[in-house]
């Protein structure tokens, strides 16, 4: 019988403990400054990579050791532990992106190994059409050996610096989400062009862009798992493609988790230098309320990550984790609205100057409660699932 155990062994720790050196050094140097210049795109590789290049040979190590932590634990863990999320650098920024996922859950084997090594972003949002995914009006229609795109699609994450797109289109809008199919569309595709690239609250670090299909044409191909009969029932490919959303919706909340975690290291650290530390020991009534809130701050962050790692572990030992995804990316992104405005709030005036990362990381976290499904999408999912409701009667 498999048991929940999010314990880790002792190079595991290690490379958790390398990646927070790494990370230290990014902050220093660049992460201040790509807030700031949001115009500007990090180089693929920081020139700081050369002297990182024994931690992709411990990453790999740890696959060997004895108690590993299974692959999803672990990175759901360094993202909160090294305290990574969305707009957060990286040594090297070509890891993959949503449409990898995508790739990976439900490309054909060909469809892996011709795109696998390319960064792929997610194009799903649309003017008219956000966390209802069943109601994108981007059309395909099918003319000889090539598939006709034709829609919008803007807040693309990844959308300047990726290769090429996995696009969400319909075949048919009165067949509803069963007529919903995804698209590998790369960049330089005639009819596939940047419309803008958008200026955000937070998250600057990562790029984020709208563009225009018109007439855009495809090989038959390219469509994500090749499958282009329209489902009748059960939403065909379309429950495919939202159960992509079960291990990147738990990476979500992960990375807002570790975004408020970092908020909550810098105020500890400058609450120290004026004295101010939490005594566990002592009980409520003789704390202070500024060590009230900095225990639950860091009550928020635990319990936040503790159903990333449920969600987690249920996917590393292949069971059913949609509910848990969803109650992972909910409570992330409340701890990342309540927690970021806390953190932000416990260090006072120099709060919300650009002397700390605290406001940027209170910026950046926002977006945990909105993209990959809102707060409120997630809820919705969160209640069908405890109370066996279809989506109608929750309308």
């Amino acid at each position: 019988m498999n048991m929940v155990d999010f314990s880790i062994n002792e190079h595991d720790q290690k490379v958790l403990d390398e990646v927070d050196r790494m990370k230290a050094v990014i902050d220093e140097k660049y992460t201040r400054y790509y807030d700031i210049h949001e115009e500007e795109i990090a180089p693929d590789v920081l020139p700081e990579a050369k002297d990182w290049v024994h931690l992709p040979k411990m990453q790999m190590e740890r696959m060997g050791q004895p108690g590993v932590t299974k692959p999803a634990t672990y990175s759901m863990m360094s993202s909160i532990e090294n305290c990574l999320g969305t707009g957060v650098l990286g040594l090297n920024q070509r890891m993959g992106g949503l449409g990898n996922a995508a790739l990976m859950a439900q490309g054909t084997k060909e469809q892996q190994e011709k795109w696998g090594g390319q960064l792929l972003a997610m194009a799903i949002t649309e003017p008219s059409c956000g966390s209802d995914s069943k109601a994108i009006e981007t059309t395909a229609h099918l003319d000889g050996d090539e598939w006709v795109l034709n829609g919008e699609k803007i807040f693309v994450t990844d959308g300047i610096r990726a290769k090429g797109m996995v696009v969400w289109a319909t075949l048919d809008k009165s067949k509803g989400r069963g007529a919903i199919k995804s698209f590998i569309v790369m960049k330089g595709t005639p009819g596939f062009d940047l419309a803008k690239k958008e200026h955000k609250l937070g998250i600057r670090c990562s790029d984020t862009a709208a563009f225009v299909l018109k007439d855009c044409r495809i090989p038959r191909s390219d469509l994500l798992g090749g499958k282009e009969a329209i489902a009748e029932k059960q939403g065909g490919d379309f429950k495919g493609l939202m159960a992509t959303f079960n291990m990147t919706r738990p990476g979500v909340g992960a990375g807002g988790t570790g975004m408020i975690k970092h908020a909550a290291k810098i105020v500890i650290a400058e609450l120290k230098k004026e004295g101010v530390e939490v005594d566990w020991e002592q009980g409520p009534a003789k704390r202070s309320a500024l060590q009230d809130k900095l225990i639950d701050l860091e009550a928020q962050i635990e319990s936040s990550a503790l159903t990333v790692y449920r969600a987690s572990w249920l996917a590393d030992t292949g069971k059913p984790n949609n509910l848990e995804s969803s109650i992972a990316k909910a409570k992330g992104g409340d701890v990342s609205r309540y927690g970021g405005q806390l953190a932000v709030e416990l260090l006072g005036t120099v709060g919300i100057t650009e002397d700390h990362l605290a406001e940027k990381d209170w910026r950046d976290a926002r977006i945990t409660d909105i993209y990959e499904g809102t707060g409120e999408i997630n809820h919705l999912i969160i209640a069908r699932a405890l109370l066996s409701y279809g989506s109608a009667d929750l309308m």
